[in-house]
């Protein structure tokens, strides 16, 4: 075994030198291995004794010229022989003593300048290694930062596709409950967030692969046997990692654009069919307009052709006159002509006589010049007789054809006003259909100066963008934004006017033979009493009630020229502690409090029935007649001041009831033989804040808990309606035994959701909010028009 440091670090197996030596080391490890298999210390030759280390040519050739063997490696061996070696001359023989301890010396020498060489390389060996081992250490230092910085890269990446996968969810979310068209669309957006959720984690697998493979490589790194050229390797396979992982992400990213542009897709749909309706609309007006055009055009056409007849007819008047006269003038020529003859023949027979009755010729000429004068005023008159009458006679047949012509017109007029008609229904539902069976609007009301002031500041706030504008808006609650959509939102400047246009073609729809159903919602002080009654004294104050009242009744009187004739029956009920009261009712007994009318009438049980035709009848109720809006105002004070209200915390004039106005039409057309029935339902529900808001006690604490009920009732069958249910409990209430029609028929449903921005009221105006999400998100059956005759006087449908 060769004699080296044993604290030195092994070296690398490639074939480098060292300073000042001209073998390189792998050499000198043969060398040495040789030497101690061989026991030799040339190569090719057997190790003899130490004894006999003079005879060793190579030790011998190192003694006698050191310069000329620099580079031989002593062993283990042949130091402690040459330590150990005694001279073997005789003891009086001091020369070969001498020569002998010269040359021990000299191979010693050698010996120790092979050690300084020896140590020589390996001090220069260690700074080598010190300084390889340094860069090497940096170089792990860095590829550490670099690994780092691209694992934060990542990490940040990796969060944004969160935060963009979350909004996209919470985008899908939104579009889902706004179209029933969209469903499909919706699935596949649902299937590509699942994909870019795989893709996701995936990427977080590879992501802890990578990490995995980082503290490898950490291990591998401060490890110190592994070579330069593999740790470069190493680099260049991460450096390709790491560019498969940004391209696994840029994919990502173009799944994720790819399902904004489905989004835009379907918003651009929702604006095309909007655009359609109104292409609708503007095509009916235009139709009309031209048709107006046509008629003018026609009756313009008709006046320029009469005159060019009389002037025609003129024209040949007078050419038969020139050609009566010609001819009468040729007949007199010719008679003249004879007559002329016949003188001239007797002239000589007559000469004679001539003379004597000269005068009497000039008196009977005189007398024929003045007959023939009256002859021809008489021709004359005789002929301008026979014009006048001829004329009168065209004229008489001229009108006759005119008038005619202005029959079949005005009965083609009015067939087509009666296509026109239906075509405007079915064009009006159409449009209603498009909208929604059951819709929701949300309307809230102005700040008032009595309610109460929060850190929270302005709670209600309306989104700008176009595709929420007048649709959306967002409560905000504990810093917390909650955002909502329904098909239309009024802010507080909305007026009542503003209201009614949004509704007024769903009244319309009752005149045409549906039942509709409008009714409000929200808590106490919300506004829904001012927006079903208002103030019907202020004329820009009045409620829906009475505004589709008007609109009815006008309506009706414009179809009268068209044949129909309307009957209409209007009744008034309210729901009040699960009990039907006849608001109409002449035979109504009051308790000791003023505020809350008892309506229990003795003899009559007002039960509800729905028959075969999906409409709901009330026994024993009230119904009267109308036939104009003073009859139905006077109804309503009636009725208002009937109604059970009551004092709370909320509000000084409480509705502690349901309030239910019905208004039945029944609709003949004579000339068509076509009868209609529709139905209009305006509710003016009880408010809806929990018990504790309330603070009622006593009757208003039995009062609030049978409101809460029904209403509770009522959100259990909008949730079943939802969720299609194959059962929905109508039948738990009193209220949605009344509405099982209107919410799960053929009927045509509004919602309105009152708002208070009161901030102390921001609880029960966010659960007013959540409900009316989840009505809007209902499906109700395809409204059908009633086109059966109406019952009996004593039955009122609630549609």
């Amino acid at each position: 075994m060769a004699f080296r440091n044993q604290n030195r670090p092994p070296r690398s197996p490639s074939t480098r030198k060292e300073p000042g030596d001209d073998n390189p080391l792998d050499k000198r490890r043969r060398l040495g291995a040789m030497g101690r298999g061989a026991g030799a210390i040339g190569t090719g030759r057997t190790r003899q004794p130490f004894s006999s280390v003079n005879n060793c040519p190579e030790v011998t050739a190192a003694v006698a010229a050191p310069e000329e063997c620099p580079n031989h490696e002593f062993t283990k061996e042949e130091v402690e022989a040459i330590l150990n070696e005694k001279p073997k001359a005789k003891k009086f023989d001091l020369k070969a003593k001498y020569e002998h301890a010269a040359d021990h010396n000299k191979r010693l020498k050698l010996c120790v300048k092979w050690f300084q060489q020896c140590d020589e390389h390996h001090v220069l060996e260690a700074d080598t290694l010190k300084n390889s081992l340094k860069s090497a250490v940096k170089r792990c230092t860095d590829i550490e930062l670099e690994k780092k910085n691209k694992e934060e890269e990542l990490n940040s990446i990796i969060s944004k596709l969160r935060d963009n996968n979350t909004s996209l969810q919470e985008k899908l979310s939104k579009e889902v409950s706004e179209k029933l068209d969209a469903i499909e669309r919706h699935k596949s957006e649902n299937d590509a967030r699942l994909a870019s959720e795989k893709l996701v984690a995936s990427l977080e697998e590879e992501l802890e692969r990578a990490q995995q493979d980082i503290a490898t490589a950490n291990e591998r790194a401060a490890s110190l046997d592994n070579t330069h050229k593999r740790s470069q390797e190493y680099i260049l396979s991460l450096q390709q990692y790491n560019s498969k992982l940004i391209n696994d992400l840029e994919t990502v990213s173009e799944s994720l654009k790819r399902v904004e542009k489905e989004k835009l897709t379907i918003v651009e749909n929702l604006s095309t069919l909007r655009g359609h309706c109104s292409s609708l609309q503007e095509q009916l007006t235009s139709s009309r307009v031209s048709q107006d055009d046509a008629v003018k055009k026609k009756e313009t056409i008709l006046n320029e052709a009469k005159c060019l007849r009389g002037e025609l007819q003129q024209v040949r008047d007078d050419r038969d006159r020139q050609m009566s006269q010609v001819q009468a003038q040729s007949v007199e020529i010719e008679k003249h002509k004879e007559i002329t003859g016949s003188s001239l023949a007797e002239l000589n027979n007559l000469k004679t006589k001539s003379k004597s009755l000269e005068d009497i010729c000039s008196s009977q000429r005189e007398q024929i010049k003045i007959l023939e004068l009256e002859l021809a005023a008489a021709n004359e008159k005789l002929k301008m007789t026979d014009l006048s009458a001829s004329e009168t006679r065209m004229e008489y047949l001229e009108k006759k054809r005119m008038v005619d012509e202005l029959q079949d017109r005005l009965a083609d007029m009015e067939y087509k006003l009666t296509d026109g008609e239906n075509l405007r229904k079915k064009l009006h539902n159409t449009i209603l259909e498009l909208k929604g069976n059951i819709r929701v609007f949300c309307r809230v009301r102005p700040l008032l100066p009595n309610d109460g002031a929060t850190t929270e500041g302005v709670i209600v706030s309306y989104p700008t963008s176009t595709e929420s504008l007048g649709r959306g808006i967002d409560l905000k609650q504990s810093g917390q934004k909650y955002p909502f959509t329904f098909d239309k939102v009024f802010n507080h400047e909305a007026s009542q006017q503003d209201v009614f246009v949004e509704i007024s073609q769903l009244v319309q729809s009752a005149l045409d033979g549906y039942k509709v159903c409008i009714f409000a919602y929200g808590q106490t002080g919300s506004g829904k009493t001012y927006t079903m009654m208002g103030r019907p004294e202020v004329l820009e104050q009045k409620g829906l009630i009475p505004r589709s009242l008007e609109q009815i009744f006008q309506s009706s009187q414009t179809l009268k020229a068209q044949g129909w004739k309307f009957k209409m029956q209007a009744s008034m009920l309210e729901i009040y502690n699960e009990t039907i009261r006849d608001l109409l009712s002449n035979n109504r007994s009051f308790s000791s409090d003023p505020t809350r009318p008892e309506n229990a009438v003795s003899g009559k049980q007002y039960t509800i029935k729905h028959d075969a035709n999906g409409n709901t009848y009330v026994s024993d109720l009230t119904i009267v007649d109308v036939s104009s809006i003073t009859e139905v105002s006077s109804l309503l004070r009636q009725a208002a001041q009937s109604r059970s209200v009551g004092r709370t915390q909320m509000n000084e004039q409480s509705s502690r009831s349901h309030m239910v106005f019905t208004l039945r039409i029944s609709g003949t057309n004579e000339s068509t033989e076509q009868q209609v029935q529709g139905v209009l339902n305006l509710i003016d529900l009880a408010g809806s804040e929990r018990l504790s808001r309330s603070g009622a006690t006593g009757d208003r604490l039995k009062e609030t808990q049978a409101i809460n009920k029904s209403l509770s009732c009522l959100s259990d069958v909008i949730f079943a309606l939802a969720k299609k249910d194959d059962h929905v409990p109508f039948r738990n209430s009193k209220l949605t035994y009344l509405l099982q029609p209107c919410l799960g028929g053929d009927s045509k449903t509004l919602m309105f959701v009152n708002v208070s921005p009161d901030p102390t009221s921001i609880g029960e105006s966010l659960c007013s909010l959540r409900f009316a999400a989840r009505v809007n998100a209902c499906e109700i059956g395809v409204p059908r028009r009633q086109m059966t005759l109406q019952p009996t006087d004593s039955q009122l449908s609630c549609g």
